[in-house]
């Protein structure tokens, strides 16, 4: 059977079938063409192409099921993140959807999830337009040879079909947009939302289903090395930093957002960046801010000057969730390969609004468990609707949208992974530090930047550290670059009875998040707060 005759056998075996026009494995400049042909987006200034996503401009958790099904059904973590879809209506869904699909033009991407070749994950991307497509290749692994292509068969497919909307009353959704995760039959389902990141994600989860299983760590976060071959991992949510205090051009980085930590060491499971870009400066973010100026990368729902062609990275009428999707060729200092040792350091992040976590402090082995578990950042006013003052957030790993398993099953492999390799772990606030969000500005990038550093480098090992009574936590005294009065939070608050109540506030949240996952964790992280 030739290539092409198992292709076509292939989609025929998913039941796509009468289909129009399709284009295999287009090239970025051919996608560019059909872009362009199709009017899905304009071409920018110096090359980027400049698209948007309509109604919804951020991901729609409360639209993502698993399909409960008998291969997975036991194994799911399931509740409010992972919701369950019978067999029946996922089958009423897929079946409108393939008829939908019949006459039309579609795009198919065959890609690899994972950069090392013992845990990659064959990936195919069907979409139905072409900027989705061009999506698809920039973030994930290119196929390079023609053996790789030959070889090449999917262990998932993704179909994403935007224009393609739910009945919630028939499909069982909560909205014409869906994201609906089959394992047993190896499909991922996307429609009635044309945000990128929703692939991205779904690939995400499988991989959060699949490794995990193989003894191998799939985390939610950043990764660099530095010039002595030590490795960083970098945790947290969005608006943290992880993107940009990854992307230090004095250090190589493998991956800005998803990674897996197996016995060989760290491995990227993307060949792209998903980077935020409101507001991005050169000054700041020079290597982020360069790839918004190149041909190949996507700008999701940036502000562009029609006559001109030149972007405009303060726009946020749209929305503050402004996106740049490129290949992680564009970052000069990328590690191409993808792949790295078992990290020296391991930073945990937080974005702290209401002022009162240290911006830098070291974490014990459980400390660094239990805030693994946490997940805690801040939502300040303005960032979401109805959001008038600074709220805590917790994210369980991290990442609990996209965790398909119990989040005992990766907090036991992360304890394992940093007991056996004995790594450092770090917690930094990129937030306020003394006085809340609404009475302070934010930390300045520079100084996180500097902290960054001096964990990685040791410049902290020998310095004194003191220990915060609410949290425990081990604040340096001294820090390279840092003021020394802005290092502990409560001697830099103007009140000092005002901070003690928001830290045993912040505290008390912690203590009642934590609940759930108190019966799975050793004593020891029990007893961290």
């Amino acid at each position: 059977m030739t290539l092409d005759e198992r292709r076509q056998k292939e989609l025929l075996d998913l039941g796509l079938k009468n289909l129009g026009q399709v284009s295999w494995n287009l090239s970025t400049p051919a996608l560019y063409e059909e872009i362009v042909r199709r009017r899905e987006g304009e071409i920018a200034h110096l090359g980027p192409v400049v698209v948007r996503t309509g109604h919804h401009t951020g991901r729609l958790p409360k639209d993502k099921f698993f399909v409960r099904e008998p291969s997975s059904k036991d194994k799911l973590w399931w509740g409010d993140v992972n919701k369950a879809m019978s067999e029946d209506k996922f089958n009423t869904l897929f079946y409108r959807l393939l008829a939908y699909l019949q006459g039309k033009e579609i795009y198919i991407q065959d890609c690899w999830a994972g950069a090392d070749p013992d845990y990659r994950v064959p990936i195919r991307v069907i979409t139905e337009t072409a900027w989705h497509n061009l999506f698809a290749r920039n973030l994930f692994v290119q196929l390079k040879t023609a053996e790789e292509f030959e070889e090449h068969s999917p262990r998932f497919t993704i179909i994403n079909a935007a224009s393609f909307h739910a009945l919630p009353e028939l499909d069982g959704t909560n909205s014409e947009a869906f994201i609906i995760v089959n394992i047993g039959k190896r499909l991922v389902l996307i429609g009635g939302t044309s945000y990128g990141g929703e692939i991205k994600k779904s690939v995400f989860t499988i991989m959060n289903y699949l490794l995990p299983q193989e003894r191998v760590l799939s985390m939610h976060c950043s990764a660099n090395v530095g010039p002595e071959g030590d490795s960083a991992l970098f945790f947290g949510l969005s608006g943290t930093g992880k993107t940009s205090l990854s992307a230090d051009p004095e250090r190589n980085l493998v991956g800005d957002d998803e990674h897996g930590w197996s016995d060989k060491g760290i491995f990227n499971f993307e060949g792209g960046c998903y980077a935020k870009v409101i507001r991005l400066s050169p000054e700041a973010e020079p290597e982020i801010y360069e790839t918004t100026r190149r041909f190949g990368t996507i700008l999701e729902n940036v502000g562009l000057d029609h006559r001109t062609r030149r972007v405009d990275l303060n726009d946020d009428s749209l929305t503050e969730n402004t996106r740049a999707a490129y290949p992680i060729s564009h970052i000069p200092s990328a590690l191409r390969s993808g792949v790295c040792g078992h990290p020296k350091n391991i930073v945990m992040l937080t974005c702290d609004a209401f002022g009162v976590m240290p911006p830098i402090a070291r974490l014990s082995q459980a400390q660094a468990e239990y805030h693994f578990l946490s997940g805690y950042t801040a939502k300040v006013a303005g960032t979401e609707a109805g959001i008038t003052k600074p709220v805590a957030t917790f994210s369980t790993c991290f990442g609990a949208p996209f965790m398909a398993l119990p989040p005992n099953v990766y907090a036991e492999l992360l304890r394992e992974r940093i007991q056996k390799h004995n790594s450092t772990c770090w917690l930094i606030n990129t937030g306020w530090a003394g006085a809340p969000a609404s009475m302070a500005d934010r930390i300045p990038i520079r100084y996180s930047r500097a902290m960054v550093k001096a964990a990685l480098s040791g410049a902290l090992d020998n310095v004194p550290f003191e220990k915060d009574p609410v949290f425990g936590l081990e604040i340096p005294t001294q820090c390279p670059g840092v003021p020394p009065e802005m290092l502990n939070p409560r001697n830099a608050a103007p009140d000092p009875a005002d901070y003690d109540a928001r830290a045993n506030k912040l505290a008390e949240d912690f203590r009642k998040n934590f609940k759930p996952f108190e019966a799975n964790v050793p004593d020891e992280v029990k007893k961290v707060m």
